[in-house]
């Protein structure tokens, strides 16, 4: 990956292109060289559906290598959600061919200067930008079925919806799974709003004729590689659980730890848990003739997704994740996995994140639009959001533009960005992560909800305020830097619990680039990332009073533990003080 690919959508006469040297960002890769690309070259007061702002795509360090696992794509630039940074992680295929074929990222640049929409075809022979309007507002699914039909059913696409098109704040960019599927999006922050004010549809890769990238010192990677899989395989969560019933596996256990958000944060439990738990899931899934496990790339072992199939049998969407499951299912009072299933597909299909658009029902549900519980009325809503209609328009710019509509005082939001399937009363350093990322409301920011409520990497109590900042801060050091590796953020279980596998991690990346990296130099990458960000907001006029959960948690009791967040300002302040 010795080369950034910039294309600029606002020269003169169209848009050109050039490829050039990593120069400065050698090194660097994923999460980490969004951040740093846009950190630099980023005006943080630009309007972020301006000419200024830019969209990276970048695959990470082990991204196109035989490395198990390593197929996750980072998506930066400043959000039209938060007005802050973002990075955005997808899974599917997109990492790993972007790499074969030796960028170390995409950067889309400046503004195109008409109404005209392009797709973008992406080989080793070079890079074609061509005007087609006929792909104006088609949804993911019929969009990734013309490509292919046009460019070969070996490509990978990364795509946006109307929502995209339309530049609301919670649009998404697909990428397409291993079955050429629109699956795996990079969901949060409204990229796909970015995009979609660049005027680029879709970006076709075809890394046909390209070989794996080959590692520097080829014995010992290999012997990291095998030690890293046995280490994933051997971890009870990435070898056992989520093989077997994938993300919404946690359903049961977040209900019963009582931190399971329902009916927009009012209550911690859901009496419908069981119906749209993981384990009911992957039954349904395997009755219908679907599947429970299936991975999102190749290279993926922990495989913790799955096909879910309507009642027919036909193919509906891959199988909903938790947070998915959580957002259109207890959030909304809805105990449908069907419907939910529907939900997650018309989300896709139309380029929404999925939490963000739970979120904003939800807020919409309590302001009277409709009842917790209506699925119908739940769908209606994603179908206005994806014509664009006056209340289409509102809710999909997200929880914290519906709640100021319609007058709402529990909105769920950090920074904008509204908050995953994890009560912060309950799970008090997940309360942490969301005050204080740079991304705003992120669970995968710094996921303390593993040694909170699954005791991975230890334990912390997760009812009490005591060590759940320096489990957050640790915890968005090690996610920063693993966001930089293309590793899928689930090796975390494994490597969190076994040093001899975060062990093999790091001699998997010595022997791919003949370096000598330790323990610490991952800590110091992590901390790089981080500042790279903290530096951007704050230039946006991000304080510290933005780093702070909505009032309503401080404030009000959340059964059944009746508990409030109980970190204190000044605690949150300490965050980042490494």
């Amino acid at each position: 990956m010795e080369k950034i690919l910039r294309i600029n959508m606002g020269a003169d006469g169209g848009p050109t292109y050039t490829a050039v040297p990593v120069g400065a960002y050698a090194g660097i890769a994923g999460r980490g060289l969004t951040s740093t690309l846009v950190s630099k070259e980023v005006p943080p007061l630009c309007h972020p559906l301006g000419a200024d702002n830019k969209l990276v795509f970048a695959p990470g360090l082990l991204s196109g290598t035989v490395a198990a696992m390593s197929g996750r794509l980072s998506v930066g630039c400043k959000s039209p959600l938060t007005g802050g940074i973002k990075e955005a992680n997808a899974g599917g295929m997109a990492s790993q061919v972007l790499a074969r074929l030796g960028y170390a990222a995409i950067v889309l640049e400046g503004k195109p200067k008409d109404d005209n929409l392009y797709k973008m075809f992406i080989n080793k022979d070079g890079v074609k930008i061509i005007v087609d309007n006929s792909l104006k507002m088609l949804g993911n699914y019929d969009l990734v079925e013309k490509m292919r039909r046009e460019f070969g059913d070996k490509v990978a696409c990364m795509s946006i919806g109307p929502a995209g098109e339309m530049k609301m704040s919670s649009a998404s960019i697909a990428c397409t799974d291993m079955e050429g599927r629109p699956t795996r999006h990079a969901g949060r922050g409204g990229v796909g709003a970015v995009m979609g004010a660049k005027g680029v549809k879709v970006i076709v890769l075809d890394d046909s004729g390209m070989t794996m990238r080959s590692p520097k010192d080829p014995e010992k990677f290999k012997e990291a590689n095998k030690r890293w899989v046995d280490g994933i395989k051997k971890h009870p969560v990435t070898g056992e659980g989520l093989p077997a019933y994938g993300t919404n596996v946690l359903t049961n256990v977040l209900n019963e730890a009582g931190g399971y958000p329902t009916h927009n944060f009012m209550w911690g439990r859901f009496e419908g848990h069981t119906k749209i738990s993981g384990e009911t899931q992957a039954a349904v899934e395997v009755e219908r003739g679907g599947s429970a496990t299936h991975g999102c790339h190749r290279g993926c072992i922990i495989r913790c997704s799955g096909i879910y199939m309507d009642k027919y049998g036909k193919y509906l969407t891959k199988q909903p994740e938790y947070e998915t499951v959580w957002a259109h299912g207890g959030n909304c009072g809805i105990d449908d996995l069907d419907a939910i299933a529907m939900l997650d597909r018309l989300d896709d299909d139309y380029g929404v994140d999925t939490i963000e658009m739970g979120a904003s029902i939800g807020v919409a549900m309590e302001a009277g639009l409709a009842k917790f519980g209506d699925a119908d009325a739940a769908i209606n809503m994603v179908h206005e959001v994806g014509k664009g209609t006056y209340l289409g328009r509102i809710l999909g710019n997200g929880a914290a533009v519906t709640g100021k509509a319609f007058a709402v005082e529990r909105v769920p939001v950090v920074k904008n960005q509204a908050m995953p399937a994890y009560d912060p009363r309950a799970v008090q350093g997940i309360g942490v992560t969301y005050a204080t990322s740079p991304m705003g409301a992120d669970h995968t920011a710094g996921y303390a909800v593993a040694t909170n409520i699954l005791n991975v990497g230890g334990q912390v109590n997760p009812l009490s305020p005591d060590g759940q900042v320096e489990l957050s801060r640790n915890l968005q050091i090690a996610t920063a830097a693993i966001d930089a590796t293309g590793m899928c953020l689930f090796i975390a279980f494994a490597i969190m619990d076994q040093p001899e596998t975060f062990q093999a991690l790091i001699d998997m990346i010595n022997g791919f680039y003949g370096l000598n990296l330790t323990a610490e130099d991952v800590t110091a990458l992590g901390k790089s990332i981080l500042k790279a960000e903290r530096d951007f907001n704050t230039g946006a006029g991000f304080t510290a009073a933005h780093d702070r959960l909505p009032e309503f948690f401080i404030n009000d009791a959340l059964p059944p533990h009746n508990i409030k967040f109980k970190v204190t300002d000044e605690d949150l302040d300490t965050v980042f003080n490494w």
